[in-house]
């Protein structure tokens, strides 16, 4: 585990923490096309920081979001439920991760995730507002067996 606290003696994430840890990764981030790094972290709901940092390629398409490192981060060191996330730019300040990457945390934090926004730290469901999850998928397959 790192030197970063999860949690502070008052039951508060340590979002300073988090963020100082996002910012680390911007510095592993590698951007040769647009030159926009990104470095993302996150608590895991049993403490573990986990940290990304996007990834590009000559064909963007298959260009990696700093998320999608930072749940490969996840699922690669034992899985479970994403419980705290921030990203940041190459400046340090807060930015929103994309569409795509929304989608990715809802997967693996859900309503209870919450994400450090521009505007202050906010849960998914504001972040993202009627989201598709496995919920959507469990119901159909339910309904057509």
């Amino acid at each position: 585990m790192s030197s970063v606290e999860q949690v502070r003696p008052d039951g508060a994430v340590d979002w300073d923490g988090l963020r100082a840890a996002a910012r680390g990764a911007v510095g592993k981030a590698y951007a040769p096309y647009s030159d926009f790094k990104v470095g993302a972290a996150a608590f895991a709901d049993d403490g573990r920081l986990l940290t990304g940092a996007n990834v590009e390629n000559a064909a963007y398409g298959v260009t990696l979001c700093a998320e999608c490192s930072l749940v490969s981060a996840l699922i690669m060191s034992g899985g479970g439920r994403l419980a705290a996330f921030t990203c940041v730019n190459a400046l340090g300040e807060t930015i929103m991760p994309c569409g795509r990457c929304r989608q990715l945390l809802w997967e693996h934090g859900g309503a209870a995730l919450l994400v450090d926004t521009p505007r202050g730290i906010e849960p998914m469901t504001e972040v993202l507002p009627q989201a598709f999850g496995p919920g959507d998928l469990d119901h159909v397959r339910e309904a057509t067996r």
